[in-house]
């Protein structure tokens, strides 16, 4: 199980998986991986989250709205985003490395 779909699991409303969501909207599940992670970084940025992620990412911004509602809306993504933030400093994407690395065994 990913570090995602534990996230999904504990979010009222939201599918039990990155797999069942991928399958909802109809996209690959590394591009819901790829666009949740994007919504949540976004998500504490100034502007619009959705345009903001379409930029970062490519995708449609009809998808990643798709996505955004699916998880149970930008409440949600405050979720995501404290949980993969966790220090605290903005960026979840160094935290993601890190829990990744702690997945594989390296420091």
């Amino acid at each position: 199980m990913s570090i995602l779909d534990g996230i999904l699991k504990n979010i009222g409303g939201a599918p039990d998986d990155v797999a069942n969501l991928a399958a909802k909207v109809g996209v690959d599940p590394k591009m819901v991986e790829m666009a949740i992670g994007a919504l949540g970084k976004t998500h504490q940025m100034d502007g619009d989250t959705v345009t903001l992620a379409a930029e970062k990412t490519g995708m449609s911004p009809d998808i990643l709205n798709q996505i955004v509602g699916a998880i149970g809306g930008e409440g949600s993504l405050a979720n995501f985003a404290s949980i993969l933030d966790r220090d605290g400093d903005g960026n979840p994407i160094n935290d993601i490395m890190g829990m990744a690395k702690g997945l594989f065994g390296k420091s």
